[in-house]
């Protein structure tokens, strides 16, 4: 959600410089214009974006990444303790 939502205040922004400049340049204080705002303002949602990634990667995607090295040392220290000629399929 938060990937869209940041996607779509950056294709407003490109959308309104490119068919509305006039909109952007309105002056908001002094000499920052409404498109100056916009422009900082998309750093702000960028961090934002970046911070929600890296929560979600580490709470979803981190814990089931270690549970499959785990498995997959695991499988593979089982199998190193198989003597060879047991073996299903040979080594690389």
């Amino acid at each position: 959600m938060a990937l869209s939502i940041s996607v779509g205040g950056f294709l407003l922004f490109v959308l309104l410089s490119s068919f509305l400049p006039d909109v952007l340049n309105r002056p908001l204080f002094g000499h920052v214009t409404l498109g100056l705002a916009g422009g900082v303002g998309q750093f702000v949602v960028m961090a934002l974006t970046a911070w929600r990634y890296t929560v979600h990667m580490e709470r979803r995607v981190d814990p089931a990444a270690d549970r499959l090295r785990a498995e997959l040392h695991r499988d593979a220290a089982a199998q190193a303790r198989v003597p060879r000629q047991q073996r299903r399929f040979g080594g690389w």
